[in-house]
């Protein structure tokens, strides 16, 4: 039997999913990251829904939401807040104003398209869960995420993450282009809402009023049932077996030369300890989504490329042959061996 907080997420998983058509894998990545506590670099072409989905993970959460748009000239304070001057009855003193980042789930758009100054800004938040601004500490809120996305295209005049800045996301998930199938969903979902946003209006008032009892929306999940959920996923058993597994597959990122001739000429730098933690939360999440309470080698596997391929540093050569970082994660798969 499910727990409740266990049912709701699963809810919000549905109701993320009518939404988002096509991406199922996107939406489970962004309810893993959001309850594993950590925060998702979101890579894909323009038109594949990554505002879209975390929009409706807000819409049907409880929370407060807001996107952040890099640009080349935006600053530090654009993102953190700032010290702004307040006289009243003539004195006058510094009142902190907080900026967008000083909300529940925040979608930082085209990360890549912002100087360093401002990335480091917006990663110290994602790490301290703090902001310092003229010498005051300003705590995040309990439930915090941030989303930032990167467009794989139009590189030009672009920032690029370094790697060890890459290292504090929790997991690098890609979006590809839906099936055709899929497509044509989507196009009939985008026309039937444009029509309900415009239809009520032309609609005499007890036609609309009719319309609104019948189709009232669900109402949000609370955040307590995300503290709920983590308190469960702390306790998923994890035995001494899948954590010894958990470590070498990281090992072999390190030593691939042990592991195949393939591997050596690919990797030119391995993993960090980040992902053996990451492999371990969003692993415990993975099952508790699938109603367990133990953690099998399936729920490593499933999140194993989406915690290394921002990790593993390509060799030039790999690189060369056109080597992608999931070939190279399927490759560790297949040779590190549960003991």
């Amino acid at each position: 039997m499910p727990s409740d907080a266990l049912s709701q997420i699963q809810q919000l998983k549905v109701r993320m999913g009518q939404s988002i058509i096509g991406q199922e894998g996107v939406v489970e990545r962004l309810i893993i990251g959001l309850l594993a506590n950590g925060n998702l670099l979101v890579e894909g072409l323009p038109g594949l829904a990554k505002t879209r989905a975390i929009k409706a993970m807000a819409k049907n959460l409880d929370c407060r939401f807001s996107r952040i748009q890099f640009t080349p000239d935006l600053l530090p304070s654009d993102v953190t807040g700032t010290e702004v001057y307040h006289q009243v009855d003539g004195a006058g003193t510094f009142r902190f104003e907080p900026g967008p980042i000083f909300a529940n789930l925040v979608l930082a758009d085209e990360i890549n398209r912002a100087p360093a100054k401002v990335q480091a800004a917006l990663l110290e938040a994602m790490e301290e869960r703090q902001v310092t601004v003229g010498g005051k500490t300003h705590r995040m809120e309990p439930l915090f995420m941030v989303m930032a996305t990167q467009n794989p295209v139009e590189q030009e005049g672009t920032y690029p993450l370094p790697e060890a800045q890459m290292d504090r996301f929790l997991m690098h998930v890609l979006i590809t282009y839906p099936p055709v199938e899929d497509e044509v969903k989507v196009i009939k979902l985008v026309r039937g809402e444009e029509a309900s946003a415009i239809l009520p209006a032309e609609n005499n008032d007890e036609a609309e009023t009719a319309a609104t009892k019948t189709s009232s929306p669900p109402a949000p999940i609370t955040q307590e049932t995300i503290f709920e959920a983590r308190k469960e996923i702390a306790a998923i058993h994890v035995s001494d077996a899948m954590e010894r597994y958990m470590a070498d597959l990281v090992y072999a990122t390190r030593t691939p030369e042990v592991y195949g001739a393939d591997l050596a000429r690919w990797i030119e730098v391995g993993a960090s300890p980040r992902a053996s933690l990451a492999l371990d939360k969003c692993g415990r999440t993975h099952a508790w989504m699938r109603g367990r309470d133990y953690v099998d080698p399936q729920d490593v596997q499933a999140i194993a490329h989406d915690v290394f391929r921002h990790r593993v540093t390509l060799s030039y050569e790999a690189q060369g042959e056109g080597v992608a970082p999931d070939r190279v994660v399927d490759e560790i798969i297949s040779q590190v061996a549960l003991t």
